[in-house]
């Protein structure tokens, strides 16, 4: 298999950030941000697609049904990601079959926004980076860990889940094992938003510091 081309011959360098479900990728995106990355995250585009004038919409209705669509009376109905989770979550065939409509175009948008960027580190955020060969054409891999029972009651909370769907989804993903196997950068997101930032900071100084045009957060 040919090595995505993600740089598009850009001079940057290319931080791919991943973990699992409700691990706090999102929480280390802001803070790599904040530090002075250019920031992408694939989830938000995958919600871009997936809305009534996006790439993705009419062929996700074509396979699963008008049925996911949103009670409501706006015409086009958008996507109830609640109705489709539902479906594609609990059946691997069918979250491969969205995964097979949605990841190219997705990538697409992921294309435009790295040929757009303004800063020398760029960081791909991106829950599907080493399933989708985009580890591969990352010059760092970072994966954001925390600990099972953590997790759990994250997603619940956040998502309003009750258990048994917060299990669910989280047993759809591989373990985080076998991302942290692929990382070059650890970041445990088990403990305080304050150990977080400490780790963050540490290991964007260390690349930042071979990467010449990089301001270091004071």
């Amino acid at each position: 298999m040919l090595k995505l081309d993600l740089k598009q011959g850009k001079d940057i360098y290319l931080i791919g950030l991943t973990g699992n479900i409700a691990c706090g990728k999102s929480a280390v995106l802001k803070m790599l941000a904040e530090q002075g990355a250019a920031v992408i995250d694939a989830d938000s585009a995958i919600h871009r697609i997936m809305q009534p004038s996006g790439s993705a919409y009419a062929p996700i209705i074509a396979h699963f049904g008008e049925t996911i669509l949103a009670e409501n009376h706006s015409d086009p109905r958008p996507i109830d990601r609640h109705k489709l989770g539902a479906i594609v979550f609990p059946n691997p065939d069918e979250l491969k079959a969205l995964e097979a409509i949605s990841h190219p175009l997705v990538r697409v948008e992921i294309l435009r926004q790295i040929a757009e960027a303004d800063r020398p580190i760029v960081v791909l955020d991106a829950i599907k980076l080493i399933e989708n060969g985009l580890a591969d054409a990352s010059d760092s891999v970072w994966v954001v860990t925390c600990p099972p029972k953590v997790q759990l009651e994250r997603l619940t909370k956040r998502n309003n889940f009750s258990e048994e769907e917060a299990l669910t989804r989280i047993k759809a993903q591989p373990a985080q094992a076998e991302k942290v196997a692929r990382a070059d950068v650890v970041i445990d997101n088990g403990g305080s938003l304050t150990e977080t930032e400490a780790q963050v900071a540490a290991a964007w100084e260390r690349i930042s510091s071979k990467n010449s045009g990089v301001r270091i957060k004071e």
